[in-house]
């Protein structure tokens, strides 16, 4: 299990940093910027990954009375934005890709003010290490996409070469980051039968794609984008705090990476099924 556990480590980070450097190689920072030059859905989208999907955590958590260990996992996906498996589901979804960018990389940048100031107030006696989150998101998924739009911008012809192999490579390696992850986390998955977590989980997944696709405006291909970006948390984020801030409460662990692999599993055809009605 430790050489698997280190293959789904090397996946997971090729797939962040190849699927980052395939969106930059085929991406302009115009064509990031336009969709987010539209002030109203900035706001709303803002306001309904921060606002409403917390409190989603907190309204589930007074309905089903989960253990908090649970409900702290359940709350740090809910408070963590920007997911680098946004673009990804985007294309499955023939979703806007400039828009998916610049959404993950708006919510990204967000993600690593909000955690540490909101936390606190729903959880006490937390204390988030910001620039911990931070180092992770720049260096992991900021700096490989800046790395490819100014390949774009300089070396158009090579970025062009390059770009579809970066595409292959994160396709391949969230194949194999989701299949391994599955088996190691298996009997993890199995544990969270029977608490709620995993109803927990997919009400919250499901509920906030609804939020997020009912505020994504009358464009197919922006509100499956915002539908999915609200619903596809950060994954790494949640991951950090969770290992720096409640290592001795293993079970907050397991829900981040249990929500995680429900969230690719549930979302995975969701997009495509909204990437169907697009085409139609």
């Amino acid at each position: 299990m430790d050489v698997l556990t280190v293959i789904v480590q090397v996946a997971g980070l090729t797939f962040v940093v190849s699927s980052m450097l395939a969106m930059g190689l085929s991406l302009t920072v115009p064509q990031i910027m336009k969709p987010l030059r539209n002030t109203r859905l900035v706001v709303l989208a803002l306001a309904v990954n921060f606002v409403a999907v917390p409190f989603l955590a907190w309204g589930i958590q007074q309905i089903m009375d989960l253990d908090q260990d649970i409900y702290i996992g359940l709350l740090l996906m809910a408070t963590a934005a920007g997911a680098p498996f946004l673009p990804k589901l985007a294309q499955v979804a023939k979703g806007d890709a400039a828009f998916s960018v610049g959404l993950m990389v708006m919510l990204m940048v967000t993600t690593v003010i909000y955690m540490p100031l909101v936390l606190p107030l729903f959880l006490s006696d937390v204390s988030i290490d910001a620039w911990a989150i931070a180092k992770s998101l720049i260096f992991v998924m900021l700096l490989p996409l800046a790395i490819g739009l100014f390949a774009k911008a300089r070396y158009s012809e090579t970025a062009a070469e390059l770009q579809p192999h970066m595409s292959h490579a994160s396709s391949l390696a969230i194949i194999v980051m989701l299949v391994g992850a599955i088996i190691l986390q298996w009997d993890s998955i199995v544990s969270l039968i029977g608490t709620g977590g995993i109803v927990a989980i997919v009400v919250f997944l499901l509920v906030s794609m609804g939020m997020g696709y009912a505020l994504g405006g009358s464009d197919p291909a922006i509100r499956s984008v915002m539908g999915l970006g609200t619903a596809q948390r950060n994954l790494s984020a949640a991951l950090l705090v969770a290992a720096q801030n409640f290592s001795d409460k293993p079970n907050v662990l397991i829900t981040v990476i249990v929500a995680g692999l429900i969230g690719l599993v549930l979302l995975m055809p969701l997009g495509a099924e909204l990437g169907k009605r697009s085409t139609t």
